[in-house]
């Protein structure tokens, strides 16, 4: 089944219709049902009226016998009877109908089995006819060109079997020119078949524009085999088409070798030039010479470009403007290339031109080619043929004197050539009346004026007025054939202002020498000043600015400078032997001015500073390893007025030769030495007298001090007061220990009063509580006192016995029990412990009796009697109260954990005298 599309009809073909004897054939040798075509082709009545009968279509049934029935794809506008008769069910035109074919379909009621064929309808050609059975064909076209299939041999052994016999067989191309406006379709060509002459064949055509897109630009007729364009063609689009043509029977089966058709598309010059650019632009120098390429202009066109279609031609239409003549350019019309005819291009007048340029097809042919136009811009550049021109012969201008980097006079010159271009600006050379250099002459870069500028000072009292000569040129150079004109000279006046100059002192700076020492108001020099300004007459004045010693004065009138102090070289506003002092000289203009200079001393060295020992401190270890170290000696002064010097210790005091030795090493340093191998930790000042080489050779006694102190293995020293004094000066030092002092007594005063005011709250509360008195537990073993108010006593007199002078000792066999040795313990046997309470009680008797035996006992002393327990206890004696023995050393906190019975005891053992 073959699709085809053509006039936007859609055609099938039943290939498997039932073959229809034709007259002449005889029976065929096979029957199958169907219609006898599967296209059927009616001409209609251009109008028909409703119930008119159209055409009818003819179905074979083979016998069969079966209802047939007949549907048609249009039924409201069509009725097709059994018979196979088609009628109009309303009136119409064929124009009205839609440009589809029309599809008749037979259904067998028996099988369900259908059949269908397709009706094109077509208006009438000439006059009317009647309605006819379709198998008839229309009118084969007159003059048709037909293409004829390779013939074919058959073999008749074999029946049905064809046999293929190749042969050359060339098909010419088909011509077809594009946009054709003729009736479509378009019959081009009939492809015929020798096989059609004894059966029915169908022939059809495959390929792009057939079956293949675009799809719907060639059809073929099935029976006939006319090949029809239906559509106009464009060359553009597609040049040529490569179609196929087959030829089948009924039944399907290839009858032919398919051959090969080529359509080529035949230019028309339906379209026009066009330009790849509408506005061309380009360039030309000014003062070209004929004959100058310019640029190139191009025009494309669609047509075939091997014909005249699309052979372009150029030319210029018009030029603006028209000066100096109107044919300036010309163009290849071939290559459309376009170059100069004439001379005279001046872009000072004609900056640019406007060229029309024109491109016709057909050759350039003005009666049948097809034209389009653009606009070619030509700017004419610059080329440096006008050289810049003073506007006048002659510039003034003024200066004060002295002044620089001010401008005197602007210079103005007119250029022709273009603005801000190498040909336009001016550069300015001075070539006479400035043979010093003290004037430039920049260019502006906006204005393009010259800028006369002063670049050195000018004096007024050497030069009053300049008169300079000044050239302009530009940038580049003139063009060939062009001088420059006498306007590119000019003469520049310039008149120098008398300003009121400062003094000049000379020389500046003035150098003296001389020695140190000299004694106030001596006489050093006169530093005075000039005027330059010799047309003036005025006085100068003199006074000091800079004197960083205070060492000098000046005369204000005639500039004589004196000393006012000693000049001494070891001063410390002396940099290197130089001192440096400025005056200012004044003169008496409107306005006054100024000027500084500077006065240079170079003071030489004289022997006035005496040596003395560096280091002024260092540390040794009590016992030195090793037992010396070096020291040298400075001096203000320079040689030959300081060193070599002599080192030699002072006599006194005694002790400082027995125990050191010191011994010259250089002229500079010497190694002080210690005699003895020990020497105690502390400072010592060792005086050591050093004379230095001056012609009057001046000694100094210079002290060393020298700390000694501990060392550890490593040599370093330990001492903490050593450390304490290394890292702080002496003062610092004071001021600490008296800040410590002063700390010490505050909290000495806070302590006392906390205490007595303990000892207070505790007198009150042992009338109160007295079980949390010590002393109440005294009292309860027997006190030998009356009660508080007789223990007014002195309490110096509890005082240890070790504290006593030796000589008032008493003897030993009066010498109380619960008294501690006077000489170093043990004295008192050691007793143990006792392993009941009564041998407390006993201790306590004994204790009594020894205290009554005394004379030199207090009346009151039961408090001494029970301190004691014994001298293996960790307390020690009662009697070291207020005592100025080391008892104060111990640490008593220990009673605070014993209960608060013994408190009292803490504070007062732990406490102060108090």
């Amino acid at each position: 089944m073959y699709l085809y599309e053509g006039r936007g009809l859609l055609l099938f073909t039943l290939l498997a219709a039932l073959q229809i004897a034709t007259e002449g054939r005889g029976t065929p040798p096979l029957c199958r049902p169907g219609f006898s075509e599967d296209m059927y082709v009616a001409e209609i009545p251009e109008s028909a009226e409703k119930g008119q009968a159209l055409f009818n279509v003819k179905f074979v049934n083979c016998g069969q016998g079966g209802l047939v029935q007949f549907e048609c794809s249009n039924p409201s506008d069509f009725r097709i009877e059994a018979d196979g008769v088609v009628y109009a069910l309303r009136p119409f035109t064929v124009s009205t109908l839609r440009a589809v074919p029309l599809v008749i379909v037979a259904r067998d009621e028996t099988n369900q089995q259908q059949w269908q064929t397709q009706v094109r309808l077509t208006p009438p050609i000439g006059q009317s006819q009647q309605v006819q059975d379709i198998p008839a064909l229309p009118a084969l076209s007159q003059g048709l060109q037909e293409i004829w299939f390779p013939s074919r041999q058959t073999d008749s052994s074999s029946v049905g079997q064809l046999k293929r016999m190749k042969r050359d067989w060339v098909i010419p191309p088909i011509n077809v020119p594009e946009n054709s406006r003729g009736e479509f379709p378009q019959d081009l060509v009939r492809i015929r078949s020798d096989n059609d002459k004894n059966r029915s064949l169908r022939y059809s055509v495959t390929g792009p524009g057939a079956d293949q897109p675009p799809t719907g630009i060639f059809i073929i007729h099935p029976i006939s085999g006319e090949l029809s364009v239906m559509k106009p063609l464009d060359r553009e689009h597609i040049s040529n088409f490569h179609l196929r043509a087959h030829a089948v029977d009924l039944n399907g089966n290839q009858v032919e070798s398919p051959i090969d058709i080529v359509i080529n598309v035949i230019d028309m010059n339906d379209n026009r030039p066009e330009f790849i650019h509408q506005i061309w632009n380009g360039t030309i120098p000014e003062g070209s010479k004929p004959g100058t390429f310019v640029m190139t202009v191009t025009s494309v066109d669609k047509d075939d470009p091997k014909t005249a279609n699309g052979m372009l031609r150029y030319k210029i239409v018009s030029q603006n403007p028209e000066s100096p003549t109107s044919n300036m350019f010309t163009i290849n019309n071939k290559t459309g290339g376009i170059i100069t005819v004439a001379a005279g291009l001046d872009r000072e007048k004609v900056p640019q031109y406007t060229l029309i340029i024109q491109a016709t097809d057909m050759e350039g042919n003005p009666m049948y080619g097809l034209s389009n136009t653009a606009t070619a811009v030509i700017k004419v550049t610059d080329i440096n043929d006008n050289p810049p021109e003073f506007t006048a012969e002659t510039f003034f201008g003024e200066v004060p004197e002295n002044r620089v980097n001010v401008i005197v006079a602007n210079l103005t010159v007119t250029d022709k050539d273009q603005p801000n271009t190498p040909a336009w600006n001016t550069v300015y050379k001075i070539t006479g009346g400035d043979p010093t250099g003290r004037f430039s002459v920049p260019t502006d870069p906006t204005t393009n004026e010259g800028l006369v500028t002063v670049v050195k000072p000018i004096d007024y009292e050497i030069s009053r007025t300049y008169v300079l000569t000044v050239v302009a040129v530009n940038e580049v150079s003139l063009a060939r054939g062009i001088h420059s004109p006498r306007q590119s000279t000019a003469t520049v006046s310039i008149r120098v202002i008398d300003v009121n100059e400062s003094p000049n002192f000379e020389p500046n700076p003035k150098l003296i020498k001389l020695e140190e020492g000299m004694q106030p108001e001596s006489a050093l020099t006169t530093f005075t000043a000039q005027d330059p300004d010799r047309f003036m007459q005025q006085t100068i004045r003199y006074t000091r600015l800079s004197d960083p010693a205070n060492w000098l004065r000046i005369d204000p009138n005639t500039g004589h400078i004196t000393t006012i102090a000693v000049l001494d070289r070891e001063s410390p506003y002396v940099k290197d032997n130089m001192y440096s002092a400025t005056f200012l000289a004044s003169d008496s203009g409107i306005p006054p001015a100024s000027g500084t200079g500077t006065l240079q001393i170079f003071l030489l060295d004289i022997n006035d500073n005496a040596p003395h020992v560096y280091p002024q401190e260092t540390e040794m270890c009590e016992k030195p390893e090793p037992n010396g170290f070096n020291i040298t000696a400075l001096d203000g002064d320079l040689s030959p007025n300081a060193g070599p010097f002599a080192f030699e210790l002072a006599n006194r005091p005694s002790d400082i030769q027995r125990n050191w030795t010191i011994t010259r090493l250089s002229g500079d340093f010497a190694q002080l030495s210690l005699k003895i191998g020990f020497l105690e930790s502390g400072i010592y000042e060792i005086p050591i007298i050093i004379t230095d080489s001056g012609n009057l050779p001046m000694s100094n006694t210079s002290y060393l001090r020298v700390k000694v102190c501990q060392c550890d293995h490593n040599g370093d020293c330990t001492d903490q007061q050593h450390i304490v004094a290394a890292g702080l000066g002496t003062g610092a030092i004071i001021a600490i220990l008296l800040c410590i002092i002063i700390l010490l007594i505050l909290v000495l005063l806070f302590v006392v009063w906390m205490k007595r005011r303990d000892k207070e709250r505790q007198a009150k509360q042992l009338l109160i509580d007295p079980e949390d008195d010590v002393r109440d537990n005294i009292l309860k073993y027997d006190e030998e006192g009356g009660g508080e108010e007789d223990q007014d006593y002195d309490l110096s007199q509890l005082q240890q016995p070790d504290t006593i002078e030796p000589d008032a000792i008493k003897p030993v066999g009066i010498r109380r029990m619960d008294e501690r040795p006077l000489h170093p313990e043990p004295q008192y046997p050691i007793r143990s412990a006792a392993p009941h309470p009564g041998d407390i009680g006993d201790f306590i008797n004994e204790g009594l009796k020894a205290a009554d035996n005394d004379p030199t006992a207090p009346p009151y002393d039961s408090l001494l009697v029970f301190d004691y327990e014994g001298s293996g206890s960790t307390a020690g004696s009662l009697s070291s109260l207020n005592s100025s023995s080391s008892g104060g050393d111990q640490d008593y906190d220990y009673l605070n954990d014993w209960g608060p019975r013994f408190r009292k005891l803490a504070d007062m053992y732990g406490g102060s005298d108090d």
